[in-house]
């Protein structure tokens, strides 16, 4: 951890130099495990929430706490990365992030509706983001006490740890499937039975659950956006899986538009068997 965060500060030093992601890793996981501190002020386990509340457009909800916790990590993530640019659904987006290379993908609070309700299913994500595609991935849910991080190449690990992986299944018939219901639903009628898990408030722990191995197949309705899922995009695939939408194709990241279609996250040997069956469901 001292080499780590020595390469770093060597790094920082010189603004012409990005900081190489393995060195980045250790304190944007430090910086996710505050954020969940903060968060966690608010946060009451089976009832509701402390923090004020409010509906954005469309009808979701957005708390004190995710805004708290979106100040602290844009300081944060902006003293490891200055060239980065910054993407976070509490903050107003701008043109900026488009002409940089690098980009921090961030979500405050993954699972807001969760978080209020006291559901503990609801994590802080963040992603770094090179040319498109996440280079690492931190996903901490502090009411689990789970802490899942992945870096290009180099495999996903829990706080333990442990490494994480996708699971053993040999077949889809059976599988343990997360998503909307009238989604997975819709995947059961391409001719496969599957066990609908419980709702999981965030997206990103859903796909994070794949990649875990605590279940087969989750699902990202139409919208989700990057930061729902950068994060845990990484994680799965350095678990042994993939998230992709009908066509096959891996979510590219730090467009000018954030939202993505319906996508799917699996193990690996599934891969054509789950696209062939999203692309008869749309």
């Amino acid at each position: 951890m001292i080499h780590l965060l020595t390469g770093l500060s060597q790094r920082l030093d010189d603004v012409s130099v990005p900081p190489d992601p393995a060195d980045l890793l250790p304190a944007i996981i430090a910086a996710a495990q505050r954020a969940g501190e903060i968060a966690m002020a608010w946060f009451r386990p089976g009832a509701l929430t402390s923090a004020g509340v409010q509906s954005k457009e469309g009808g979701s909800p957005v708390t004190e706490a995710d805004h708290a916790v979106d100040r602290m990590l844009l300081a944060d993530l902006h003293g490891l990365d200055p060239s980065a640019g910054w993407l976070s659904e509490e903050t107003a987006d701008t043109p900026e992030r488009l002409g940089k290379s690098r980009v921090f993908i961030v979500d405050p609070i993954d699972g807001t509706r969760g978080f209020v309700a006291g559901d503990p299913r609801w994590a802080v994500s963040i992603a770094l983001v090179v040319d498109g595609l996440p280079r690492v991935g931190v996903l901490h849910l502090p009411a689990l006490g789970l802490t899942f991080s992945a870096l290009e190449g180099a495999g996903a690990w829990r706080q333990d740890g442990e490494r994480v992986r996708v699971s053993d299944a040999a077949s889809l018939s059976g599988a343990r499937v997360a998503g909307a219901a009238p989604l997975v639903e819709r995947f059961a009628r391409t001719g496969v039975d599957v066990v609908l898990q419980r709702k999981v408030p965030s997206l990103a722990y859903r796909i994070a659950m794949v990649a875990n191995g605590d279940i087969e197949a989750g699902f990202a309705s139409t919208n989700a956006h990057d930061w729902d899922i950068a994060a845990a995009d990484l994680i799965v695939h350095e678990a042994g899986g993939f998230l992709i939408d009908a066509h096959g194709r891996r979510p590219v990241y730090n467009r000018v538009s954030p939202k993505h279609g319906v996508l799917a996250a699996a193990p690996e040997r599934f891969r054509e068997d789950i696209a062939a069956r999203l692309r008869r469901m749309t």
